[in-house]
């Protein structure tokens, strides 16, 4: 019988490293921040309770994280909001349109340029920022519980070094 001289390499070949890669690592650990950083969000009592329902039963996900990271208090274009957050104008637009009809953001009058709009946070998106940075710092304070103070300084140095070069 005649051996497949794929299947004897593909036998060969550790494909381990596919599992255990830095890359891949930092996004399970973004994920699960991510989903942490909801479900404090979801029991936060300043968060208007359709907002916190969203966040509870899971219509709230990653994507939506996005806008409370990238969105400057004072507005943002919807060109500029995109770039900052690395996705497309459209895929943006998607969402702020979801946000907008959940009450977290609204698009006004560019002051500067009539021609132009800008997306704001509404009142409820301003508590929804205020109970994002608490769960940040929560979320933040877990991890630190469970690496370490001297590992969890390690990781934020690396990282920021990382993401600045």
């Amino acid at each position: 019988m005649q051996q497949n001289p794929v299947s004897s390499a593909h036998a060969a070949y550790d494909t381990t490293w596919r599992l255990t890669h830095l890359g891949r690592l930092m996004g399970h650990a973004l994920r699960r921040f991510d989903e942490r950083v909801l479900v404090l969000m979801a029991r936060t009592v300043e968060v208007p309770l359709a907002l916190s329902n969203l966040a509870a039963r899971d219509q709230v996900g990653a994507a939506h994280i996005h806008i409370t990271r990238h969105l400057a208090v004072g507005g943002s274009r919807l060109t500029e909001l995109a770039a900052s957050a690395g996705m497309s104008k459209q895929a943006m637009g998607d969402l702020v349109n979801q946000c907008e009809a959940w009450g977290l953001v609204l698009r006004e009058a560019d002051p500067h340029d009539k021609r132009a709009r800008r997306v704001v946070f509404t009142e409820s998106g301003l508590l929804w920022l205020e109970a994002f940075r608490c769960a940040v710092a929560q979320a933040e304070a877990e991890f630190r519980q469970a690496v370490g103070d001297d590992v969890a300084t390690v990781v934020a140095l690396g990282l920021e070094a990382y993401a600045l070069h």
